[in-house]
């Protein structure tokens, strides 16, 4: 199927940050250029709602890159990260990038996901069903080929990691 892309498309972006983060920490040794991959994802078209999601931590060390974000028009929802009584941490937003996606659905003609992780399979799947367009935006080297296969149109940011990273300063 050919991706459609036209000005008055309107896109929902839905930014799994922990995801990029390490793959871009692991590829690159970089951090993640999330201005320039809202503007990849949008692509001259309507922006409905761009929404990173991001965890929270004891310190409370991401409060700058969380305002960065919203300066950006990108929305945040955030969870706190959960350490358990064995020291094991999770911090996952799978289901409600999901939720989110089908519920913003109506809304949309495209919903771009950015993100490398498969679990995300099914939710391209239902969209896809119910006529809405899906776009994915990751690295490629650490991105499910399931996700690849799936998607209407994936966009490797590996290809170009000097427009989609920036050198960091760990």
């Amino acid at each position: 199927m050919a991706v459609i892309k036209h000005s008055a498309q309107r896109v929902g972006v839905f930014i799994d940050t922990q995801n990029l983060y390490h793959s871009a920490k692991h590829l690159f040794k970089a951090r993640v250029n999330f201005g320039n991959i809202l503007e990849e994802a949008v692509g001259g078209r309507t922006l409905v709602r761009a929404i990173a999601y991001v965890i929270s931590t004891e310190s409370g060390e991401e409060k700058n890159f969380f305002e960065a974000l919203t300066k950006m028009g990108i929305e945040t929802k955030v969870k706190d990260l959960q350490i358990f009584s064995d020291g094991a941490k999770k911090a996952d937003w799978d289901v409600g990038i999901a939720v989110d996606a089908i519920k913003l659905a109506p809304k949309l003609d495209t919903v771009v996901l950015v993100t490398g992780d498969g679990d995300f399979v099914p939710l391209i799947q239902y969209l896809d069903l119910h006529g809405i367009q899906v776009e994915v935006i990751s690295f490629g080297k650490s991105s499910s080929g399931k996700l690849k296969e799936a998607t209407q149109a994936f966009t490797d940011m590996g290809e170009d990691p000097k427009r989609y990273t920036i050198t960091a300063r760990w």
